[in-house]
């Protein structure tokens, strides 16, 4: 819930104070909205991150622990074994969305415009005596816009005048600031002011190459002005937030890698697969991905360590005849069953995206969206832990039930 509504629930909870460790209940608020962004600054991401791997850790069966004398260092006569492979790891990626609007062109410059107009009628303030305010066109710069927008499928040639008119119009707007810097400086403007001001320096930069060589696509593009840190995800459709690498290992989710930037997700295998090993002392016998993980770099890998990598091989499949058919059927039962058991991860990310906000991240700063990137994965470890605790509970409840019931009875 947004962090107004938090606050405001705080007060009317006499639960939650309690919880807080208030001496008696009070009807005002406890503290400012924004102390919630300084409390989960302090609870960075990388904090969370190894808490949800102590859990984890802490969770683990005993023979499932590292233990020193499993690594092969041998028997009493001298020789070596090896650790037999035990357990399935799965592995996917996903996007975590920031809650922010599709980022139109024509709709980012006109934003981008409404802001350096707001500097300048602040560094007017602080102009001398008698200087006369440059004109902005801003009416009609707002009018060229709404016109725009309320066009509904425009052509490319529409969007490109539009395009140019707006970036000419910022373009104006920034050579009119610099005007205003040789005379008063930036002594008027706020640290927000400022800084948006030299992103826009680089939007309009961007915007200007991107519509002089008609591309589409430019390194660390920027999609937001309050939002710098964010960049286009592309997976299937674009998304516009972090893109997560996640492995799941019975029942419980680890992050293993965070980023703002896209990146190919099969790089991050090996490395998944050897923190499973530095966990749990061995490998795993089954890696459960989809098909982006399948490289022959990675396939060879698995095939060195005797892991067993769930899919079909690459290239030509083999044909099928009275000989083979036993065995193509057999592979295909394991494919459906590894397929399968691969669908858990994507119900941990229909979990998280519908049930705790992972699909739509309301922070505004990079290092508080990392943060409730990675409380969100805690807080679904700590559901599964507690629902296998209440589910043993229950069991040995009603076993102990029965059990009173037929010494009543004398059964």
């Amino acid at each position: 819930m947004p962090d107004e509504e938090l606050v405001e629930y705080i007060r009317e909870s006499p639960y939650l104070q309690y919880f807080l460790g208030y001496e008696g209940y009070k009807d005002e608020l406890p503290f400012d909205t924004s102390m919630m962004v300084h409390f989960r600054k302090r609870l960075s991401g990388n904090i969370l991150k190894e808490i949800n791997a102590l859990i984890i850790e802490n969770t683990t069966t005993n023979d499932e622990r590292h233990d020193d004398g499993d690594k092969g260092n041998g028997s009493r006569d001298g020789e070596t074994r090896e650790v037999e492979n035990k357990g399935t790891l799965i592995v996917d990626a996903t996007c975590a969305p920031e809650d922010m609007r599709f980022p139109h062109d024509v709709t980012l410059l006109d934003e981008a415009r409404r802001k350096t107009e707001t500097i300048i009628d602040c560094l007017q303030n602080y102009a001398p005596e008698g200087y006369e305010k440059p004109k902005t066109y801003r009416k009609k710069a707002r009018k060229e816009f709404l016109t725009f927008i309320r066009n509904r499928k425009p052509r490319e040639r529409t969007i490109r005048k539009a395009l140019r008119k707006q970036l000419q119009y910022v373009e104006r707007n920034l050579r009119i600031i610099g005007d205003y810097e040789r005379i008063v400086g930036f002594k008027g403007l706020s640290w927000k002011q400022y800084r948006d001001l030299v992103v826009i320096s680089e939007l309009v930069r961007q915007q200007r190459e991107l519509y002089t060589h008609k591309s589409r696509s430019i390194e660390g593009r920027i999609v937001s002005i309050s939002k710098l840190h964010v960049r286009p995800i592309a997976r299937g459709m674009y998304e516009f937030g972090t893109k997560l690498s996640v492995s799941l290992v019975d029942g419980l989710t680890e992050v293993h890698r965070l980023s703002w930037e896209a990146y190919n997700e099969s790089q991050d295998l090996k490395d998944q697969i050897e923190g499973y090993k530095d966990r749990y002392g061995h490998y795993p016998e089954v890696v459960c991905a989809d098909r982006i993980y399948r490289t022959r770099e990675n396939l060879q890998y698995c095939q060195e360590y005797g892991i067993r990598f769930s899919g079909p091989k690459l290239g030509r499949s083999f044909k099928e005849s009275q000989k083979n058919r036993a065995l193509l059927r057999e592979r295909r039962r394991i494919e459906r069953e590894d397929e399968s058991t691969r669908i858990a991860v994507e119900g941990k990310f229909g979990e998280g995206k519908r049930r705790y906000t992972l699909d739509r991240i309301g922070t505004k700063l990079r290092e508080t969206s990392e943060t409730v990137i990675h409380l969100v994965f805690l807080v679904m470890n700590l559901m599964v832990l507690y629902r296998r605790k209440a589910k043993a509970f229950f069991a040995a409840l009603l076993d102990t039930l029965v059990k009173m019931v037929r010494r009543a009875f004398g059964k």
